[in-house]
């Protein structure tokens, strides 16, 4: 092997006598240095697209919920939420009630999605959006954007909002009298207007944890969920597996769950991801092109070596060592040019990371002014590996017929 590194830096480095050779390996090379640096660049704006997204998720929900495996309610104590704040890598721990109810204000009506946030909520969400007065307070709502412009609701307007089971509750109430007095329709007054994120200025009301509870008919004590959050610095996956192996080892472990926000809004995440690989797909042509070029250049220096090569076949190399030489300078050009095309790839990122040097194109559209970026360790490896495989893989056919080259062609052929 060290021998057939040598032999194949030298071929690589070695003045040719075909200078059409040194203009395809420089095409194969650039077109590999090309092709990664900017598949990674489109990978790195994906993945700051779904971190954008995942952060404007994370300001109503977490990134890990605690929810009832059946059923709409768990019961929640003061001594489960200790317990759940006390596990490595846990912050915030929050109960929430959450559930669907129907709003009405004059004559229209909507399905709408209900989340009470408690105090420690409510002051984290105002600071993570910059808000400078409450969303909501006592026992007034906060609705979504597009909700409000679909239902004509404006600040201090007046609705009645109440939940589907206090339409079931009335049903019963027809055979069972002593429950009407609990059948009065919630009236509020809307206190904010909010722009979040699409899913929540479509279908959301917050208010307070207390009055979610009086519209959503729960008991003392009862809950949609538990919101639980990670503190700075620990990593999602360990801290979801902490709360996976916590749960395991719960009493409770047949009825709740642990949902990620991923799978909360699975959907929306499949797309992402999907579009990030066909992404990786499509530009992995760029790649594979470039190494394609790369065939020709070393079946050409094949070609061009046949003295050489018989030089070596004379101080007694075999076919396998001669293929190993131009497997070699396959890979190391693959090498040379993926490596160029992570540090090409990782400066322009971490610039427009830091600088923001490519503007989004109407600023007014976006809730950022330019491409969002997040580079990720995995996909530079999988990139690499994968680049550098693909200029492996290319160079047999060439390495082979350099072989057959160097073994089958008679002495008048190569001294000529």
């Amino acid at each position: 092997m060290k021998t057939g590194l040598w032999i194949a830096r030298r071929f690589s480095f070695a003045r040719k006598r075909f200078r059409v050779i040194n203009v395809i390996s420089a095409i194969s090379l650039a077109g590999i240095i090309i092709g990664v640096s900017t598949l990674l660049v489109v990978m790195s704006v994906l993945n700051g697209f779904q971190k954008l997204a995942r952060d404007l998720f994370i300001t109503i929900d977490s990134p890990a919920q605690i929810v009832p495996v059946n059923g709409r309610t768990l019961t929640v104590s003061d001594t489960l939420l200790q317990a759940i704040k006390a596990l490595e890598g846990v912050g915030a721990v929050e109960p929430y009630a959450e559930g669907e109810a129907i709003m009405g204000s004059g004559e229209k009506s909507e399905l709408v999605v209900v989340k009470g946030l408690s105090e420690a909520a409510h002051r984290r969400l105002i600071l993570q959006t910059h808000a400078t007065h409450p969303y909501f307070t006592g026992e007034t709502i906060a609705a979504g954007e597009i909700l409000a412009y679909r239902t004509n609701l404006h600040t201090f307007r007046q609705v009645k909002i109440f939940s589907p089971e206090l339409i079931s509750l009335g049903l019963e109430s027809l055979s069972q009298p002593y429950l009407i007095p609990m059948l009065g329709i919630p009236e509020t007054t809307v206190s904010s207007i909010f722009s979040l994120q699409k899913i929540f200025d479509d279908r959301y009301v917050l208010t307070s944890d207390s009055f979610a509870h009086k519209i959503l008919l729960l008991g003392r004590g009862e809950y949609s969920g538990i919101d639980i959050r990670q503190k700075e610095g620990y990593s999602r996956d360990d801290f979801t597996i902490s709360l996976r192996k916590w749960l395991a080892a719960s009493p409770m472990k047949a009825s709740w769950k642990i949902r990620t926000l991923e799978e909360k809004y699975t959907n929306i995440f499949t797309v992402m991801q999907l579009e990030k690989w066909v992404s990786f797909s499509v530009l992995m042509l760029i790649i594979l092109v470039a190494a394609l070029s790369l065939t020709g250049a070393l079946a050409m220096t094949a070609i061009d070596k046949q003295r050489e090569l018989f030089y070596l076949r004379c101080l007694g190399l075999e076919k396998p060592q001669f293929m190993s030489i131009f497997i070699i300078q396959g890979g190391m050009t693959g090498l040379a040019g993926t490596a160029a095309g992570i540090s090409i790839a990782g400066t322009i990122c971490k610039l427009q990371e830091l600088y923001g040097i490519v503007q989004l194109p109407s600023k007014s559209a976006f809730i950022i002014s330019a491409y969002p970026v997040s580079m990720h360790l995995d996909d530079f490896i999988i990139v690499a590996i994968t680049g550098v495989m693909l200029c492996l893989a290319v160079s047999l056919y060439p390495a082979r017929k350099a072989a057959l080259i160097a073994t089958a062609n008679s002495l008048d052929q190569k001294t000529n």
